[in-house]
C-alpha cells in the first residue's frame, strides 16, 4: 500500500472539479492505499478571511468529505491548524527552499496579480504544502496538473534537504488522474471550474439542486460545429462535457464521444450523470450538518492520529538540521 496524502482549502463552496478531480478518487484510494488526508485552513488564511466564516467553512466541508465518502475508519482526516507540526516544519522547508523558486511558481504569480493585498503567507505557500507532504512520509500526491509544479518544489526540497543533512524524507510522486483531472468552467471551458469564478452558471456545486445543475449543462458553451470529438485543443467545451461525463461514469472520454451525434443530447446525459453522482452526496450531507458534534469528534480524532505521525518526521528534521532536542 502506498501512503497517500492531499490536502483541500476550506475556502468558497466545494464544486463539481474538486469531487470528480480530487474526491472521487481520494475515495477509491482508500481501497489500496494508506490515505492520509487534510483540511489546510492555514494555507485559506494567505488571503485575509472572516474568522467566523472560516471556521463555519471548515467544519461544512469537513461534513461535505465524510458525505463524499472519506470513511475515517479507513483513513486519517484532520484540520491542518490542529496539528502544529505542520507550521514548524513548514519553517524548515522556507529555509530550504529559495527565494527564486518559490518567485517562480505560476500560481503565485497569477494570484498576486489578482490580489489588492499580498501576503508573505502567499509567497512561502509552496514552503507549507511541502512541510503537509513530508510530514508524513508521503508517497504519492494526487492533484491536478495545475499542482504539478508544487510537488515538484516539494521534491526538489527534500532532495536538497536530504543531500545536506543526511537521509530524513520520502521523495513524493505525483499523480493525476486522467478522468475529470481538470474540469473546466461550463460558461468558459477555456478556465479551470473555480469557486471564485466570476459566473456562477459555470461552476457546478455539490450542493446544487437536481434542476440548478440539470440548467447549468443544458446553458453549457459548446462550439458551432456541431460535432461531438474528444479533442480539447480546438473543442474545449465538448471535451469538457465529455471529461466530466467520463468521470462521472468511470467512461474514458473519447469513447463516449462515439455515442453522440449532436450536443442536446450529451447535455442531458452529462447533467443526469452528475445530478446520480450529487444526491447520496447532498443527503448524507444534510445529516452530517444535523450532527456537528460528530463531525467534530472525528476531527479531534484524526488530529490525534495525525500528529503522533507527524512528530516523528518533525523530530527527525529537526535532529537532522541541528536543532537541539527538548
Amino acid at each position: 500500500m502506498a501512503r497517500v496524502f492531499s490536502g483541500i482549502q476550506p475556502t468558497g463552496d466545494l464544486h463539481l472539479g474538486n469531487l470528480l478531480g480530487a474526491i472521487t478518487n481520494w475515495v477509491r484510494d482508500l481501497d489500496h492505499d494508506e490515505a492520509i488526508y487534510c483540511i489546510v485552513d492555514s494555507h485559506a488564511i494567505t488571503i485575509p478571511k472572516d474568522p467566523g466564516e472560516l471556521a463555519e467553512r471548515t467544519l461544512a466541508l469537513a461534513s461535505l468529505l465524510l458525505a463524499c465518502g472519506l470513511d475515517p475508519e479507513r483513513c486519517l482526516l484532520f484540520v491542518q491548524s490542529h496539528v502544529p507540526q505542520h507550521a514548524q516544519l513548514g519553517w524548515i522547508m522556507e529555509c530550504t527552499v529559495s527565494f527564486g523558486e518559490l518567485s517562480r511558481m505560476t500560481q503565485f504569480k497569477d494570484k498576486r496579480e489578482r490580489a489588492d493585498f499580498v501576503s508573505a503567507g502567499l509567497f512561502t505557500y509552496p514552503a507549507l504544502q511541502a512541510a503537509d507532504i513530508l510530514l508524513y512520509d508521503t508517497e504519492k500526491v494526487p492533484v491536478g496538473d495545475d499542482q504539478k509544479q508544487h510537488i515538484e518544489l516539494c521534491r526538489d526540497a527534500a532532495e536538497r534537504f536530504n543531500r545536506r543533512y543526511g537521509d530524513t524524507f520520502v521523495l513524493p510522486q505525483h499523480s493525476i488522474p486522467t478522468a475529470g483531472a481538470r474540469v473546466m468552467d461550463l460558461q468558459e471551458p477555456s478556465n479551470k471550474m473555480s469557486k471564485s469564478a466570476a459566473s456562477p452558471q459555470g461552476t457546478v456545486l455539490v450542493t446544487d439542486a437536481p434542476e440548478a445543475v440539470l440548467r447549468k449543462f443544458k446553458r453549457a458553451v459548446t462550439d458551432s460545429d456541431g460535432e461531438v470529438r474528444y479533442d480539447p485543443a480546438t473543442k474545449p467545451g465538448v471535451t469538457n462535457l465529455l471529461s466530466i461525463l467520463g468521470a462521472a461514469t468511470r467512461t474514458d472520454p473519447a469513447a463516449l464521444a462515439e455515442r453522440y451525434s449532436q450536443y442536446g443530447p450529451l447535455k442531458t446525459d452529462c447533467a443526469e450523470a452528475v445530478i446520480a453522482v450529487l444526491e447520496p452526496i447532498q443527503a448524507r450531507y444534510a445529516e452530517l450538518r444535523d450532527d456537528p458534534a460528530e463531525v467534530q469528534r472525528v476531527l479531534r480524532v484524526g488530529a490525534e492520529r495525525a500528529e503522533s505521525q507527524a512528530a516523528t518526521v518533525l523530530d527527525r528534521a529537526q535532529r537532522a538540521i541541528g536543532l537541539l532536542p527538548r
